[in-house]
């Protein structure tokens, strides 16, 4: 269960309210630095099990796919077996 708020009033909660939003901005920081890298348009998916936690804090991410990664890899092992 997510925070209430982001100024926790105990300490379990400021902590909690620290991880969860602290990384939530971290992401969003690191999307903006790659798309405005990139130059273009790109479509952003989080990935991993814990990526629907982020996602209703994060703006810049439209999808989620907590698999994608290792069907990735899946795919990778598949060309090079």
């Amino acid at each position: 269960m997510p925070p209430r708020r982001v100024i926790g009033k105990e300490t379990r909660e400021c902590i909690q309210s620290g991880v969860l939003y602290g990384y939530a901005g971290l992401v969003e920081g690191l999307i903006a630095r790659i798309k405005k890298e990139y130059g273009r348009p790109m479509r952003v998916i989080a990935t991993g099990g814990l990526a629907p936690l982020i996602l209703p804090h994060c703006c810049s991410i439209k999808a989620t796919d907590p698999f994608l990664t290792l069907e990735g890899l899946k795919i990778i092992y598949k060309l090079h077996a």
